[in-house]
């Protein structure tokens, strides 16, 4: 019995660790993108044409980028909770079904203890197995969405940049008549 207390608890820690080394690598993708987008703020801010015109263009693409870049960092953070849910969710779910066949194990007779024990054994490493796949699943799904949240944010940066040429450009025309 002490055993076998020792493997689920073994495995409640190993999927535990499992479940936060999982989330980890999407954080760094979101923080190095919304870094960059930041400081590329911080550059198109600096680009002061002295055309109040073109100055008002670049602040209202500046804006549209910012606004851009919250909602997909909005979105990626929500896919995260989600993935985090379902995964906390089969975790769960994984841990009645072991701690179902602990009990009947316990609750066998001493002559069919140690069929008990291996049927048990079975069904915890089923439930350990179905718990892992949802758990891929829902990271999977998670850094898809972090993926397309990127491209976006991306996409919004190009656009915001080509605004900013757009209005630097013009004031420049300006300026040589």
């Amino acid at each position: 019995m002490n055993k076998l207390l020792a493997t689920l608890i073994a495995g409640l820690f190993a999927t535990s660790v499992y479940a936060q080394t999982a989330t980890a690598p999407a954080t760094p993708v979101t923080t190095t993108d919304t870094t960059m987008s930041s400081g590329q703020s911080g550059t198109a801010g600096m680009t002061s044409t002295g055309d109040a015109k073109a100055d008002k263009k670049i602040n209202k693409a500046d804006e549209k980028e910012a606004k851009e870049v919250s909602k997909q960092d909005e979105k990626i953070s929500k896919a995260t909770a989600k993935a985090n849910e379902k995964k906390a969710k089969a975790q769960g779910k994984a841990e009645k079904k072991i701690a179902k066949a602990n009990e009947k194990v316990a609750k066998a007779d001493p002559e069919d203890k140690a069929k008990a024990s291996a049927k048990a054994e079975e069904k915890t490493a089923d439930a350990n197995y179905d718990a892992q796949k949802t758990m891929i699943k829902a990271d999977e799904k998670a850094q898809k969405k972090i993926v397309d949240a990127n491209a976006d944010k991306a996409k919004a940066h190009a656009k915001a940049n080509e605004k900013r040429a757009e209005a630097a450009a013009e004031a420049h025309k300006d300026a040589a008549k």
